[in-house]
């Protein structure tokens, strides 16, 4: 009987947790029955997880049309885990990359199959954080130097095609990965949107795993062929700071005195 009870406990928490996760495409509100439709519920079970939500903070509902909302829970855990990861001292550095080469600059981590932007000119209210591992230079570098427990390219879901050059074989993505490792950056070349370039570098720690993936992005126009080196440069030192930056305040300091 107890262990029946934590396997409805543990399945209650995955149900509320894919709540929040639904608003992830930057969908503003969402009714019960959007909800559940969204995650193949009945409107009665995503309606009472939904008023649990409500309860704690992590949902708000309008209380003119009932529809509910990412609540102040979940802005203040996001604060705490921004400034907990240093995040708020990358933002300089990447103004200051984004300034010295007219690209957009963008560090993103990784979340399942996705990568998150978190820093970067990339981060406004209109614009959805989540990108793609397979379609994304910044993707590409997350998989290439995965942290332990990431899973592995192999354990993506089906590989979706954004445009007619994002690679959906998986025996090409392994390539692309080894292509990645060996020059030690990733390209995407209108592989999520026509019209784009984008360049990315591992921000590695100690075990030479990628905390973070750092991406400068404009048109071909502006990133060309000749000037790639260029860019790798500028992207490079940036991650170089950033290294440090986003240590553990204990860690970042000793790294400090070690210089």
């Amino acid at each position: 009987m107890a262990e029946q009870s934590s396997v409805v406990g543990a399945q209650a928490v995955r149900r509320a947790l894919d709540i929040l996760h639904s608003f992830h495409d930057n969908t503003p509100d969402l009714s019960a029955a959007e909800i559940a439709r969204r995650l193949t519920l009945s409107t009665s079970t995503a309606h009472r997880l939904a008023r649990a939500l409500l309860g704690e903070g992590f949902l708000e509902q309008d209380p003119r049309t009932a529809r509910y909302r990412l609540g102040p829970a979940v802005t203040e855990l996001g604060r705490l885990s921004y400034h907990q990861r240093g995040l708020h001292l990358a933002s300089p550095e990447l103004a200051d990359l984004s300034q010295r080469t007219g690209a957009t600059a963008d560090l993103a981590l990784r979340s399942g199959p996705h990568a998150v932007i978190v820093a970067g000119g990339s981060v406004t209210p209109k614009v959805g954080l989540r990108r793609p591992l397979h379609s994304t230079a910044l993707g590409k570098v997350l998989l290439a130097w995965p942290r332990p427990g990431d899973g592995t390219a192999e354990s993506l879901p089906p590989l979706y095609a954004f445009t007619d050059r994002t690679i959906v074989r998986r025996d090409l993505l392994a390539a692309e990965l080894e292509r990645v490792r060996d020059q030690c950056y990733a390209l995407n070349v209108g592989e999520s949107a026509q019209g784009i370039l984008t360049i990315a570098v591992p921000v590695l720690d100690h075990m030479e795993s990628a905390r973070f993936a750092l991406a400068v992005r404009g048109t071909p126009d502006l990133i060309t062929a000749e000037r790639l080196e260029w860019f790798l440069t500028q992207a490079r030192a940036c991650t170089r700071a950033l290294e440090v930056l986003l240590l553990p305040p204990s860690e970042r300091y000793r790294a400090q005195q070690t210089d």
